[in-house]
């Protein structure tokens, strides 16, 4: 059976055990489980610097170069489904999607139909990388559910080798924006004694710390400031919502991607997004910043209230830049609406 190469390098500070380094440091697109990975060390397929490496507890250094050998995935099984795609790009050998919020990236057991994956199934037919593993064909990076936005997917194995190249390096560019509780400003005090939290030039705040499963709750990501994935996520300001400020419209930028990342490091720093159940976005919000529009826009927003908004990425075949834009959604867009008449409307002659 023909084999595909997989590999990277281990990232500093690993663990003491090459199990546990595997599982932090290989890339999120191949996709592979703790399980997976103990089958593939036990059955040969990892080498280390050149060499088989088959024991768990072996130790591996900041730099070591690890190989595995992948099986090319059996036939999928998901069906493709007719569902309407908003694609951005599309050449032979990758595709950029739109992604609107509510839409699953790949199936899962709770939501096995209509998905990306089953769209992309039945526009791209049978040209989809297979790296990803029958589950995720040509998947190199994800979004989640009730996040709108950009994604790119690959349609040559060569090219999800290439794009998952780049996201391990950390080189794609991936701008986000989010509407959060307070605003992260370098002048607050509780920010500069917050654990993980900076500021750079220009007002723009910087979260740095692991991340990692929550220990009681698997749904959600936690922050760790011994162990974990490597994480980091800027921020800065663009426009703020009330007197006083109670909301603001942030960008938001990666320098790794991580699963929940701008969710949990802003609701680390103390500025939750807007609509996010998971991670405490929808809190009070003080009744005299905003008219009753406003609050109650804002209140019942639906979903976590973010939106990748720009993707960059060298072209893994061609070597060319690319780069794209997706305007915010109509139901971000109406809620800044909504936040900017309040605005107007709680200074509005009259108003106390």
């Amino acid at each position: 059976m023909a084999e595909t190469r997989l590999c990277f390098a281990i990232a500093a500070d690993p663990p003491n055990r090459l199990d546990k380094a595997l599982s932090r440091d290989v890339p999120e697109a191949a996709s592979l489980s703790r399980s997976r990975l103990a089958r593939l060390l036990a059955g040969g397929a990892v080498r280390v610097n050149g060499d088989v490496a088959d024991n768990p507890k072996a130790r591996v250094a900041e730099g070591d170069r690890v190989e595995i050998m992948l099986e090319e995935p059996s036939e999928s099984h998901i069906g493709p489904e007719d569902i309407p795609l908003n694609v951005v790009y599309e050449d032979g050998e990758l595709i950029v999607i739109d992604k609107p919020a509510g839409m699953v990236v790949h199936p899962a057991p709770g939501t096995p139909q209509g998905t990306l994956v089953n769209a992309l199934l039945h526009h791209c037919g049978t040209t989809l990388s297979g790296v990803g593993g029958v589950a995720r064909p040509g998947i190199v990076h994800r979004i989640d559910k009730d996040t709108s936005g950009l994604l790119v997917v690959a349609k040559s194995d060569r090219a999800h080798q290439g794009l998952a190249a780049q996201f391990e390096k950390h080189s794609v560019i991936r701008h986000y924006l989010a509407i959060v509780h307070g605003v992260p400003e370098a002048s607050d005090p509780r920010l500069r004694g917050t654990r993980g939290v900076s500021f750079e030039t220009g007002n723009i705040m910087k979260v740095t710390s692991g991340l990692a499963r929550h220990k009681h709750d698997r749904q959600r990501q936690a922050v760790l400031f011994d162990g974990g994935r490597h994480a980091v996520t800027r921020a800065r300001v663009l426009e703020s919502f009330g007197t006083p400020p109670a909301l603001a419209l942030v960008e938001c930028w990666l320098e790794t991607g991580r699963t929940h990342q701008i969710r949990v490091h802003m609701a680390h720093a103390g500025h939750g997004l807007v609509g996010d159940p998971v991670y405490g976005g929808r809190r009070k919000l003080p009744l005299r910043a905003l008219s009753p529009a406003g609050l109650a826009a804002a209140r019942d927003f639906p979903r976590q209230a973010l939106h990748a908004a720009t993707l960059g990425f060298v072209h893994p075949v061609t070597g060319d830049q690319m780069q794209f834009t997706s305007p915010l959604p109509m139901d971000m867009a109406r809620l800044i609406d909504a936040l900017r008449g309040a605005v107007r409307a709680s200074n509005a002659p009259g108003k106390n």
